[in-house]
């Protein structure tokens, strides 16, 4: 087996990292925190004057000073202390009304008090900020992250000092044609701290992270790898696993690194028994705990084996939004009641598009025995010949692999969405394929793949990046964006000895709107998409499983139609209050079926 992405990650990109950013701590749950969620003062600044000055140089004035008049005849322009409150993690345009469609720069400060522990470290942590944040802790700089979805982390120990400390945050959340994702996407651009921040507290040397997992090559074991945050031979760290009898000692080599294979039976998680183990990792006389399923995940022709039994994948998409109205969910109980619903589906499975979920979602799903699919946002047309672009890509896809690789839940990684097929595209992807190989390969690669032969109604799956993938995906909307009455007449060739997955199918429907069956926007015309779109996947050859879209409504300015859509995108099961509508129940007892 390869040496598993903690012994890799920090290596290929390191040169990624800003200068107080470090490698992402993992097993937040696990860590000693201190909370500093709540009420932020926030300044809306829209030509940025709190970042450049008026030539459009970064000044060394801005906002990130906190400054306060020290005379009476000071100008200072701005005050955070007199400005409103936001309670963070939120987002700012479903907080304030006045930034509902905002994409650009606002500041956000918060106060604090902290009392520095000699012999340990801090870092500052972030679950998500979409999508530019710059951090500046008591007027100096910790560092500058990009990419809206998943943790980054600075080593603030130098900055902090005794007593009242203040942290500022410049987030930016504005488009741009090389950013990942790009400029154009269907869902809210939803701006802000969005996911919890944290003070991290750390000893000295820590536990950078560290994997356990059955070994895929011989399940009879577990393969542990750990990382400490720096190369420091001689460490011993010792692995505690008391129901099933582990007690064991590794001692990391010249690269701070250590390994161990260990002999091991555990009960495998699966849906119908999503078992945990407690598991204790100790170093110089601390522990980090963390609850740990051991499960197999592989193909054999076009089966997914769980376990080393064949699985179908019972799924459904999600967006990141709360279950009831709109904004950036972000708690467990949002999580609980998107995944409540799921369950009620039917569901073993849920494909969390089209970006890195919040943590407390994927962790949820893990208690509640529901597989995941975790995505990064390479969506539609990005910047393919772009190094930079790539570079974000693959920084994404190393941090969602980083924070969920001991998850049993997560089963696929994918690495796109809807994109058009060119060589440059080839290239982009099939590179991220074997970077997400390097990283994990214990679990299946795939990406939501486009139909592009279509003749009358016959439809043939033709795109490159098959050989890389395990899994292979599409997304159709026979129905929605074709007659409904096509879907009895197709056919479907997917010319690959691989799993089949419908990523993605299904059509719009505003609740409580009711009519004919042939009349779109009614429960009834979708309910019946529903009954001729399930109809036809049973006949296609391989299908291992479909994830239709989606859950619930949720938010997009793309979608503009007055009285129906209202910048919501309607294809939802479920409607942005909770309603369920009838196409809900048609999945539901498909499902039973499977």
């Amino acid at each position: 087996m390869k040496r598993t992405l903690l012994l890799t990650v920090s290596l290929l990109f390191s040169l990624l990292l800003t200068a107080a950013e470090v490698p992402q701590i993992g097993n937040i749950p696990g860590r000693r925190t201190v909370s500093l969620n709540g009420a932020w003062n926030y300044i809306v600044d829209v030509q940025e004057e709190g970042y450049y000055d008026y030539r459009m140089k970064p000044t060394p004035w801005g906002f990130f000073r906190n400054a306060k008049p020290q005379d009476p005849k000071d100008l200072i322009e701005y005050d955070f202390d007199k400005s409103a409150e936001m309670p963070i993690p939120s987002d700012w345009n479903t907080r304030d009304p006045r930034l509902f469609f905002y994409e650009g720069t606002v500041w956000f400060k918060k106060s604090f008090r902290f009392s520095p522990e000699k012999g340990r470290r801090t870092l500052l942590y972030f679950g998500a900020v979409n999508y530019d944040a710059r951090v500046w802790v008591n007027g100096e700089e910790a560092g500058h992250h990009i990419g809206g979805f998943t943790p980054f982390n600075f080593d603030v120990t130098d900055l902090l000092r005794e007593g009242d400390n203040f942290v500022i945050v410049k987030v930016d959340n504005k488009r741009h044609p090389e950013d990942v994702p790009t400029q154009i996407f269907d869902w809210w651009n939803y701006g802000g701290i969005t996911r919890d921040v944290l003070l991290v507290d750390v000893a000295e040397t820590y536990i950078e992270n560290y994997s356990l997992q059955l070994d895929p090559k011989d399940p009879g074991k577990l393969h542990f790898s750990v990382r400490l945050d720096k190369a420091l031979p001689g460490q011993r760290i010792r692995l505690r696993i008391p129901e099933l009898g582990i007690d064991r000692e590794a001692v990391t080599g010249a690269d701070g690194t250590a390994v161990l294979d260990i002999p091991a039976k555990p009960v495998r998680w699966s849906p119908s028994h999503p078992k945990l183990y407690a598991v204790e990792l100790s170093l110089g006389g601390e522990t980090l705990r963390d609850d740990i399923g051991f499960r197999t995940i592989e193909t054999r022709g076009r089966q997914i084996l769980l376990n080393g039994e064949p699985i179908f994948l019972k799924g459904i998409s999600m967006h990141e939004e709360k279950a009831f109205g709109g904004g950036r969910a972000n708690s467990t109980a949002d999580a609980a009641t998107l995944l409540d619903w799921a369950k009620e589906l039917g569901c073993n499975f849920v494909r969390l598009a089209h970006y890195p979920h919040n943590e407390y979602t994927v962790r949820e799903a893990e208690r509640r025995g529901i597989l995941v699919w975790s995505e990064i946002p390479v969506y539609w047309t990005i910047a393919w010949e772009n190094p930079d672009t790539y570079r974000n890509a693959a920084g994404q896809l190393k941090d969602m692999i980083a924070r969920d690789h001991n998850r049993a839940n997560v089963i696929i990684w994918s690495i796109a969405n809807e994109t058009p097929h060119s060589p440059q595209r080839d290239r982009f992807l099939g590179d991220l394929a074997q970077y997400a190989k390097a990283l994990d390969d214990t679990r299946l690669i795939s990406m939501a793949m486009e139909v592009t032969s279509a003749s009358n109604y016959h439809n043939k799956l033709q795109d490159n990046m098959n050989e890389y993938v395990d899994v292979v995906s599409f997304n159709q909307y026979i129905g929605w964006y074709r007659d409904v009455d096509d879907a009895p007449k197709m056919t479907w060739e997917i010319p690959y000895e691989k799993p089949v997955i419908v990523s993605e199918f299904g059509g719009g429907a505003k609740a409580g709107l009711h009519g004919s069956k042939d009349e779109r926007w009614t429960e009834e015309f979708q309910e019946n998409l529903y009954l001729q779109n399930t109809a036809m996947l049973d006949k296609i050859e391989g299908l291992s499983g479909t994830t239709p879209w989606i859950l619930k409504d949720f938010r997009s300015p793309r979608r503009v139609l007055d009285g129906i859509q209202d910048y919501y995108n309607r294809k939802g099961l479920v409607s942005d209050d909770g309603q369920k509508k009838k196409a809900f129940r048609v999945l539901q007892q498909w499902y039973k079926t499977k």
